[in-house]
């Protein structure tokens, strides 16, 4: 069994062979889950793609890749103060 330390500021360093395992990487975030048991499951917070499924509305009237780029030239240039 892997164990690690909590450290006096509540922090725990998961180890490698568990970060690993886990598919962590830095700057992934974790939630931890409370069993039925009343124990705790640390599981990877990253959400399914398809959760996103009608979070933006369809545009009401298509717009051209012109007319994108043009509005990209248009905000670059007023960043730049042109």
């Amino acid at each position: 069994m892997t164990t690690a330390t909590l450290s006096s500021k509540g922090q725990v360093t998961i180890p490698a062979e568990v970060r690993q395992r886990m598919g962590l990487d830095t700057g992934d975030r974790i939630e931890f889950v409370e069993l039925a048991t009343g124990e705790f499951a640390i599981k990877p917070a990253v959400d399914d793609v398809r959760s996103l499924k009608g979070a933006l509305r369809k545009p009401a009237q298509a717009v051209s890749v012109d007319d994108m780029n043009a509005a990209m030239r248009k905000r670059a240039a007023a960043r730049s103060g042109r």
